[in-house]
């Protein structure tokens, strides 16, 4: 019996069923692909999130133009970087940063090491 991540848990919703809603956005779920893997294609982007490439497309460009995320080009492909330490949007989430949010949604346990990388922290 293999264990999911907590990343891949939570990539599964998308596919295994379709509820009504969610706790998270789609654009809460592509920074956790970004997060994840930083080499990621808008085509595994949007078949992990459930969106079409162009949706997953109009995703990262409004992440980068609000300076969540920044593309560098690496060859044909883009490699991301999340720029965990700008806070939140969510009023309710004041004085919180993407980090934060990162540390908790892709971390299996306290002592992660994906989840202090996350957190802006040096392993």
């Amino acid at each position: 019996m293999t264990s999911k991540s907590g990343y891949d848990s939570l990539l599964s919703m998308a596919q295994d069923s379709k509820p009504g809603w969610t706790f998270l956005t789609n654009h809460a779920r592509v920074l956790i692909c970004v997060a994840h893997d930083s080499g990621i294609r808008l085509r595994d982007i949007g078949d992990r999130v459930g969106v079409t490439e162009r949706a997953a497309h109009r995703i990262i460009t409004e992440l980068l133009a609000a300076g969540y995320i920044t593309r560098t080009r690496n060859g044909r492909r883009n490699q991301y970087t999340v720029n965990t330490g700008l806070p939140l949007r969510d009023p309710l989430s004041r004085g919180r940063s993407v980090g934060d949010l990162l540390a908790v949604l892709t971390s299996s346990g306290t002592n992660s090491r994906t989840a202090r990388r996350a957190a802006g922290e040096t392993p």
